[in-house]
């Protein structure tokens, strides 16, 4: 009976590494980065995350199921991941992925229900203030952030961690720029395809006020990443510097421009100087 959980187990992380191989190059580049001892649960809570994000965006919709059949199908994802997290089993294999990873890294609900109370948020609100943005973003990026510090500091110890402040406060603002600066690159797509404006900037919020509380938050978390465990650092200055770069591409670029990228030569250029142990780039360096 060990065996044949054990080979469960390994086929669920499997399973969860391949939906982020699939869904982001990005993330791969980053999370190859990381020691062994992390790795796999941090692919565990990115999968999860991608499988909800694709029930509100994806291809739930375009395989025809009305709204509010979108907010039953993602009613029972968070259902099943509460249950799989408490029991510590489950048949969706993504789930079960999660929630080995959230029973022994200290991974609670009150993490995971603010993440797919943002979810469902993307099927019932199509403008934000700067409140809602703010509520939004904490369910849909920050406690994603925190989530993956519970894995930096707990994996693999007997009892589950409990990080600094000043970590988990890291952990958040850098989720938050992460988050904003994919709201800035998808802006005509989000308006245009899914009638959504995130930021606000149509109630005189601009794109310089954004990259600014962005650059703030990327400089406020690349100051306590040198605090992060050693198998994490290189990981987390790769994915900082790189949306580092995409906000200082943003800054350059138009408006009403094609979505902005990094090139493929440059992000190799960022993972080996995060590779090397170099600290992490200003912002606006």
């Amino acid at each position: 009976m060990a065996d044949a959980l054990a080979l469960y187990d390994r086929t669920a992380e499997d399973a969860a590494a391949t939906v982020i191989s699939r869904y982001s190059t990005s993330f791969g580049l980053a999370s190859r980065l990381l020691g062994p001892r992390p790795r796999p649960h941090v692919r565990n809570v990115y999968a999860l995350v991608r499988v909800a994000d694709e029930i509100v965006d994806g291809p739930a919709a375009a395989a025809g199921l009305p709204e509010s059949e979108l907010r039953r199908v993602l009613d029972d994802l968070e259902a099943e991941t509460l249950a799989a997290v408490a029991r510590g089993f489950s048949a969706n294999l993504v789930v079960h992925a999660f929630a080995r990873t959230a029973r022994s890294c200290g991974i609670g609900d009150d993490l995971i229900r603010p993440f797919f109370a943002s979810m469902r948020t993307d099927l019932t609100t199509t403008h934000h203030d700067g409140a809602s943005h703010d509520a939004y973003v904490y369910g849909s990026a920050e406690v994603v952030g925190l989530m993956c510090l519970q894995v930096f500091v707990g994996a693999d110890t007997a009892q589950p961690a409990t990080a600094a402040p000043a970590l988990v406060d890291g952990a958040r603002r850098l989720g938050r720029a992460f988050q904003d600066v994919n709201f800035l690159r998808d802006l005509d797509h989000d308006e245009v395809s899914l009638g959504r404006d995130y930021l606000g900037l149509h109630d005189g919020v601009t794109r310089i006020d954004v990259l600014d509380r962005i650059d703030a938050d990327l400089d406020a978390a690349a100051a306590v990443i040198p605090d992060l465990p050693a198998d994490c650092r290189r990981a987390v200055t790769a994915a900082h510097d790189l949306f580092a770069e995409l906000s200082r591409r943003l800054r350059r670029s138009p408006a009403d421009g094609e979505r902005v990228r990094v090139p493929d030569p440059v992000k190799a250029g960022l993972a080996a100087r995060a590779w090397m142990g170099m600290a992490p780039r200003e912002a606006r360096g």
